[in-house]
């Protein structure tokens, strides 16, 4: 059973626990029909998150896999614009794994991420939590540049999506650093503005979520910076524990 699974397990019993201990002081000494389901239903939640905990370990793709067989895409209309597929890097051991939106004009050049200005700038904060870039996995939401870096449009997030899933399943890293609204707001399937979602901690795929500005709107908005220290040094406590 893995730590986060277990977790919910733990979770699930302290529950069951404080209902019934609650009932006891209200003098109830047997529980009716109706509340024995409601504990049927917790232990069947229960058994579900431990079936998807075994599921998640259970991957038989690879990264190189993964990346096969998105190939030479062409599944959507940013193919015909790209020069490179800008699939990821890093550790496939990873704990950390940051997550972009899309390639910018550097990334597009050379076929890796995060390696313009804001790739720069994202290197000092993985530094800063005492981390390099080989430790860590790199990635976006899209593998194409949207054409003069516009925001990606619903149908490339719905086509690239699937290839992000499989190699997080790969990695099945412990924290996900979502980089701005497009990454958090994909994962965590929510329409809340970044703003919102940073400072907290959230979960995808048995790994926690930690949203953050995007590297690039820090370079327009250097006032942000504080924000993103503090959510990195959130997800180096969350390395740490």
């Amino acid at each position: 059973m893995g730590n986060d699974t277990l977790e919910k397990f733990r979770d699930i019993v302290n529950d069951l626990t404080t209902y019934v201990r609650n009932q006891h002081l209200l003098g109830m000494e047997s529980l009716s029909t109706a509340e024995t389901e409601e504990i049927g239903s917790k232990i069947e939640t229960m058994m579900e998150n431990i079936s998807a905990g075994k599921r998640s370990s259970d991957v038989s793709f690879s990264l190189e896999e993964v990346g096969q067989e998105l190939g030479d895409c062409t599944r959507c209309k940013l193919s015909g614009s790209r020069t490179n597929i800008v699939f990821g890097e890093g550790s496939p051991n990873a704990s950390l794994v940051f997550v972009g939106e899309a390639p910018g004009r550097e990334e597009n050049l050379v076929g890796k991420p995060f390696v313009g200005e804001a790739g720069k700038l994202l290197t000092r904060i993985i530094q800063a939590i005492d981390l390099k870039r080989e430790d860590v996995y790199i990635t976006n939401v899209v593998k194409c540049r949207p054409p003069n870096n516009r925001d990606p449009q619903p149908d490339e997030i719905k086509t690239c999506l699937p290839f992000l899933i499989k190699q997080l399943q790969v990695i099945r890293p412990r924290i996900i650093c979502a980089l701005g609204r497009f990454a958090a707001q994909t994962l965590l399937g929510t329409t809340e503005k970044i703003s919102s979602l940073r400072g907290n901690i959230y979960e995808f795929q048995n790994s926690k979520v930690v949203p953050t500005f995007h590297p690039a709107s820090l370079l327009r908005n250097p006032q942000w910076k504080r924000q993103v220290w503090e959510d990195m040094q959130l997800i180096q406590r969350l390395l740490e524990e």
